[in-house]
Order: structure tokens, then C-alpha cells, then sequence
């Protein structure tokens, strides 16, 4: 139940993100075609979602054992870098999610960030009612 609500909330968050940055665009994709465009558009963020959470989960440990001179010279700041490279891999996996580029995804991963820390408080707030 913890997945699906924190996937639920990075859904969301992939949403809000989408709506008030230029240059991110959610559309439909593959897997749902119906007659209810908002349900494509959620379909599509709950796919980001997931992408997002396996690349997270899988490939960003990698890049960041690859890359610690880099992120140790830099104070951490590459990290944000290598979450701005998510961001574009999740763009090519997923069809109906569109990044422009590379500073767009940088904007898009702080926002994200910010966005679904704010949506898990009400959530943890819920958990503790």
C-alpha cells in the first residue's frame, strides 16, 4: 500500500511539475487511448512515475559510483547533473513525455523534488491522523 501511495503522489508531482514548466509536455501514450483526456494525461505521468522509480533505483546509483571525483570536486552539485540525465533517459522511454532539454530537465528535477516533498508532508500527516 506504501508503493502505490508514494506512486500515486510522484504522479501527481509529475503532473503539477508538467503544468507550470514551459517546455515539459505530457501527452497520451501507447498503453491508454481512451476518450478522457485528463485519464491519458495521468496515465502518462503514473508511467514517468514508475521510470523514474526504476532509473532511480537502478541506474542512478551506477552513474553516481562512476562519477564520484566529479560529484566530490563539486560538492554534490553533479548530482544534479546525473538527475537532469534521468530526466532525459525517462524522456526517450516514454512515449507522450517530452523534455526540450537539458536545462529543462535540470528545472524539471528541482521542481519535482520540491514538489513531491511537499505533497509526501500532507501524506505523512494523513499517516499520523
Amino acid at each position: 500500500m506504501n508503493f502505490i501511495a508514494k506512486l500515486l503522489i510522484s504522479s501527481f508531482a509529475v503532473l503539477i511539475t508538467a503544468f507550470f514548466l514551459d517546455g515539459v509536455t505530457i501527452s497520451d501514450n501507447q498503453f491508454y487511448s481512451g476518450n478522457y483526456p485528463e485519464l491519458n494525461k495521468f496515465s502518462t505521468a503514473v508511467l514517468v512515475a514508475v521510470v523514474l522509480a526504476f532509473l532511480n533505483t537502478i541506474v542512478k546509483p551506477i552513474l553516481t559510483i562512476l562519477s564520484l571525483p566529479i560529484t566530490f570536486f563539486t560538492l554534490g552539485l553533479f548530482l544534479l547533473v546525473i538527475n537532469a540525465l534521468i530526466i532525459l533517459f525517462a524522456d526517450k522511454l516514454v512515449d507522450g513525455f517530452k523534455v526540450d532539454g537539458f536545462w529543462t530537465a535540470l528545472w524539471f528535477s528541482l521542481v519535482l523534488s520540491l514538489v513531491s516533498g511537499f505533497l509526501e508532508l500532507f501524506n505523512k500527516k494523513k499517516e499520523e491522523d
